[in-house]
Formats: C-alpha cells, sequence, structure tokens
C-alpha cells in the first residue's frame, strides 16, 4: 500500500462524488434495464493461451544471482527458479478454473464498466449478506476456501446462526471485472458501486469485509454510510494514530509511552515503510512503466511476491517444500489469473488513481470511521493493529482478537480461523437483519 493514500482529514472530499473523478464510460448500445442486468459468468481460458504461458516460463532469459545471502535485494534467484519450474511443468490452471466454476460466477455492469463477482446465498434462514473485497496482489481466489465455511457453516464446524450470503466482487481492473479506460475509479467510487451492487442483488441489510486495498473500500463505503450497511470487519486496519504516522514520515523516534503491543507495531511499520514498500511507489507515480510484468510471468510472479517481506517469507519456504498456509498451486493459481487476464498493469492503476485524491495521507491513517467495525489481527500482517489503536481508531468497536497465526492474505492462509473470526465478529449486527 501507498502511504500517500486516504487522508482522514479530507473525509468530505472523499464522500463526495463530485470531486472523485470522472469514472471510465464505455459506450454501450444496450438499453438501461439490459445493461444493469446480472449475467451469469464462466470462466473458459483457451488451451493456445496456457501453451504460450509455458513457453514465455521455459524462455525466461535470468539475471545473475542476488550478491547477498538474504533477501535484502528483493525476491531471490532460487525461489523463482524453483517457481517457474514448477508452472512450466506441475502447475494445472484447470483445476483452478473448475473450483472458480464450481461457484455461481455473474458480471453486472455498474457506472459504465463490467463487475465480475461471485454470488453465494445461504440454505440457512436469516442469513447475513456480506461483500468480501480482496487487495492487491490478490484476486478472489484469496477468497474461495471461505465460501463453504460462510455459506454452510453447520458443515464446517459452525451453526446456522452464523450463515451469510456471501458476495465477492473483483476489483476494476482486476481479475474478470471491466478494465476502466480513463481515470477515476478509487476506493471512493468502489464503495459507491458495490452499494449498487448489493441494491442490485436485493440485499437491504448487509456487512462487508475487506483487507488491504479492501480495507480501504470497506472503511471508505462505512464513511459514506450507503443504506443497509449495518458494520465492517477489517484483518488490516487503519488505526495508526496522528502522532506515530508523524513520527514515521520523519524518521523519528517513537513517543516514549508505547506499549509493548504498539511498539510491536511500530517496528513493522517502520520495516514496511523503510523496505518493503517500493512497490506500492512505482505504481502510485508510473503504472504504465510496468511493461515488463505485461510481457514476462516470471517478471509478473516476483513483482507480486514482492509485496511484504512476511508473505515473501512464506512464499519462499512453500517453494523450498515447507507446508505453510499456502500451498504452490495456491500461490500460482492466483499469479496465473493475472496473467490470463492481462491485468498487471490495469491493477496497478488502481494506486496511481487513488494517489490523485489522497492529499499526502498514510493508508494506515485513522478514517474516522462511525459505524460498527470488527478487527483481527494477524501477527505477519504489513502490521498487526494493537488493540489500544484500534479502540481509538473505531468508537463502535465491536470486536477485536489477536490471531496466533496468518498474515497479509489471512483468508486464504488460515481460512478455519478467519471464517470463525467473521462469525464471531458479525454476531451482534444479526438481530438488525
Amino acid at each position: 500500500m501507498s502511504k500517500d493514500l486516504l487522508s482522514p482529514t479530507r473525509r468530505e472530499l472523499l464522500v463526495s462524488t463530485a470531486a472523485v473523478g470522472v469514472i471510465s464510460m464505455v459506450p454501450n448500445a444496450l438499453g438501461a434495464a439490459e445493461a444493469e442486468a446480472i449475467r451469469p459468468f464462466s470462466v473458459s481460458i483457451s488451451q493456445e493461451q496456457l501453451d504460450d504461458l509455458r513457453r514465455r516460463v521455459a524462455a525466461t532469459r535470468w539475471p545473475d544471482k542476488e550478491t547477498v545471502t538474504d533477501h535484502s535485494q528483493g525476491v531471490q534467484l532460487a525461489t523463482v527458479q524453483k517457481l517457474a519450474q514448477y508452472w512450466a511443468t506441475d502447475h494445472d490452471w484447470r483445476k483452478v478454473e473448475a473450483r472458480l466454476n464450481a461457484w455461481p460466477q455473474f458480471v453486472t455492469e455498474i457506472n459504465g464498466l463490467d463487475i465480475h463477482f461471485i454470488h453465494v446465498r445461504s440454505k440457512h434462514e436469516n442469513a447475513l449478506p456480506l461483500i468480501v473485497t480482496h487487495g492487491w496482489p490478490g484476486s478472489i481466489i484469496e477468497q474461495l476456501k471461505i465460501i463453504g465455511p460462510l455459506t454452510d457453516p453447520t458443515a464446517h464446524g459452525g451453526s446456522a446462526a452464523d450463515a451469510f450470503h456471501v458476495v465477492i466482487p473483483s476489483l476494476p481492473g482486476h481479475g474478470f471485472s471491466g478494465k476502466p479506460t480513463a481515470p477515476g475509479w478509487t476506493p471512493v467510487t468502489i464503495g459507491q458501486a458495490w452499494a449498487t451492487l448489493m441494491q442490485r442483488l436485493g440485499y437491504t441489510k448487509y456487512v462487508a469485509q475487506g483487507g488491504d486495498w479492501g480495507n480501504a473500500v470497506s472503511e471508505i463505503m462505512a464513511l459514506q454510510q450507503p443504506a443497509g450497511l449495518l458494520g465492517i470487519h477489517t484483518n488490516m486496519a487503519a488505526t495508526v494514530p496522528a502522532n506515530i504516522s508523524k513520527a514515521l514520515a520523519f524518521h523519528e523516534a517513537p513517543p516514549a509511552d508505547v506499549t509493548a503491543e504498539e511498539r510491536n507495531a511500530w517496528d513493522q511499520l517502520v520495516e514496511f515503510y523503510g523496505k518493503g514498500l517500493g512497490y506500492a511507489l512505482e505504481m502510485s507515480n508510473r503504472p504504465q512503466s510496468l511493461y515488463g510484468i505485461a510481457d514476462s510471468p516470471v517478471g509478473l510472479a516476483a513483482w507480486m511476491l514482492d509485496h511484504d517481506i512476511r508473505s515473501y517469507d512464506l512464499i519462499a519456504r512453500v517453494f523450498d517444500g515447507a507446508t505453510e498456509g499456502l500451498t504452490r498451486d495456491d500461490i500460482l493459481d492466483n499469479v496465473t489469473l493475472y496473467w490470463l487476464t492481462n491485468t498487471a498493469v490495469s491493477s496497478a492503476r488502481l494506486y496511481w488513481d487513488t494517489t490523485q485524491i489522497s492529499n499526502g495521507a498514510g493508508f494506515f491513517d485513522v478514517r474516522g470511521v462511525k459505524l460498527p467495525v470488527a478487527v483481527s489481527a494477524f501477527p505477519d500482517e504489513i502490521y498487526a493493529a494493537p488493540k489500544s489503536w484500534a479502540e481509538k481508531a473505531y468508537p463502535k468497536l465491536i470486536h477485536y482478537n489477536k490471531l496466533e497465526k496468518g498474515g497479509h492474505f489471512a483468508a486464504w492462509e488460515q481460512p478455519k480461523v478467519f471464517s470463525e473470526e467473521l462469525r464471531a465478529a458479525f454476531r451482534p449486527l444479526r438481530q438488525q437483519i
């Protein structure tokens, strides 16, 4: 995430539809009713595309090995070569294609752009509608493991009273959603689009969840307070106090009164802003220059692996043969989705578009959310939000839990724990449906 995103001091700007730029409008020959229709969708990638991918992976021109013995220069050559070898010989896209097509998928046009989404209704009465938003470099593949536990909790150790109807959209420019052809799609306009989507699906009361960009979208929705939104859950909360944000920006020492938990969050943020933010800076400033990741699948994979150091360490261990929350197939399912949809650059533009309205604010700065908020703090996230910060950031904090294991891709890495968190988090709001 970029530091220069979404200022809490400009909340009025962010919730104003007049000040957020122009949303891409594609020519539409259909009538309004037809354009707003919910159209079935299934994934079907040609064998020619898959053969071309394998050919490109096999033909990779490799750089020299890093000159250090750790990851301080970036994604290590040995890790990417192991990934490429598996990708070229063993990874099977057809398996993930079948998993995607096992769930109901749809497309609908909102503000001139096709929005792709998975929509699974629970069989249980009084299920709570939930919209879940992924981030970068994630996708709807992140959430596939939680669909069953959330929609059918009785089959996964839960109670029917904890059931959800689940909606999982692909962000604009990501996955199977349309690619904007003009600036203007930001968490502000995406939040408005998600509210339209939930209304179009007939949900009059619902909750929202997200991490990474999904948190930004969910928190902005909470600021916009669309009709029916009861509350949100985040696994990458924006809770950094102003004095902490200022000290980080000016490379100052942490305040003397920080607790041990707050100091841990401080150390994680120093590490990320000092060594882990390069990808976001490039995408925030010059996304169109990233031709290499649109042309080279291995280049794209390395770019996506270098998101945050703890996720990278996990992935490196996986390709060394360790058993972790993710598998080699999990990782390559997601990278392959970006490759086959040619969304490396279109997804990067979300950073650029959002930076245009950020006014220099930090992504983790407190936004002033007034709706009920639930927080799950995973230890290997970019930073684990301390409870003390969460209580100040969210006046209506309805749930906070500090987990023992899990990182940035929590739903993907720890689906059982993540599903249990969502059940617990939203129980206080179910009486309102």
